[in-house]
């Protein structure tokens, strides 16, 4: 059996959750807190596009869509990051106003959380390090995670290594993911590739979930 012919069993709906990582205004819109600050955004309306494609296959499949997104307040931020930021020359409480709770720039671009879906808010750059997300979706007999989403070298790769740190297999949907820096999203999916996750495809796994 080749890796594509076992995929359809591999990510079967009964076994897997769809987890769409950080595709917000201030990571993936031009007037978002990056945006503005000048960040290349280039490579990211591919990436919300083959998400939201993505997306709309896990949910006629049956697959739970979990749409994971950073919300931040003053009381959660961190005074080790504050201060790696200060020692990195930055301004902290700049660079940690991104996606403030109740705030436009914290808002889900692409994907749109829709109905049975569930909305798993977070603090940290992985959704795994606070709260029972783990313990939740074991409970729904899941044990496969298709990750996608911003970006591939911080955030989903963090989701990744720690879902798989959990004993669930992950599949990483390499091209609804994207990163500023084309090499850093080459050497995160590479790494992922090599220790933690299957890479795979939007149009693989659409069509997997498509068979019968």
């Amino acid at each position: 059996m080749t890796q594509s012919d076992g995929l359809a069993d591999w990510v079967a709906p009964t076994r897997s959750a769809l987890l769409v990582v950080d595709m917000q205004a201030d990571f993936a819109a031009p007037t978002g807190l990056l945006g503005q600050a000048g960040v290349d955004l280039s490579a990211v309306p591919a990436a919300l596009a083959a998400a939201e494609r993505l997306t709309t296959a896990a949910r006629a499949a049956g697959v739970l869509v979990v749409l994971v997104g950073l919300s931040t307040t003053p009381q959660s931020d961190s005074p080790v990051w504050r201060e790696r930021l200060r020692r990195l020359g930055g301004d902290p409480d700049l660079d940690m106003a991104i996606c403030r709770a109740g705030q436009a720039g914290a808002g889900f671009v692409g994907p749109q959380p829709g109905p049975g879906d569930w909305v798993e808010l977070k603090t940290r750059y992985s959704p795994f390090g606070q709260g029972d997300l783990a313990a939740r979706l074991r409970a729904r007999h899941i044990d496969t995670l298709v990750v996608c989403g911003l970006t591939t070298e911080c955030c989903v790769d963090c989701t990744v290594r720690d879902g798989f740190a959990l004993d669930f297999h992950v599949f990483v949907a390499a091209d609804a993911c994207a990163a500023y820096e084309p090499d850093l999203h080459a050497a995160a999916l590479k790494s992922l590739g090599l220790s933690f996750a299957q890479v795979t495809t939007v149009a693989a796994l659409g069509s997997a979930w498509a068979r019968p």
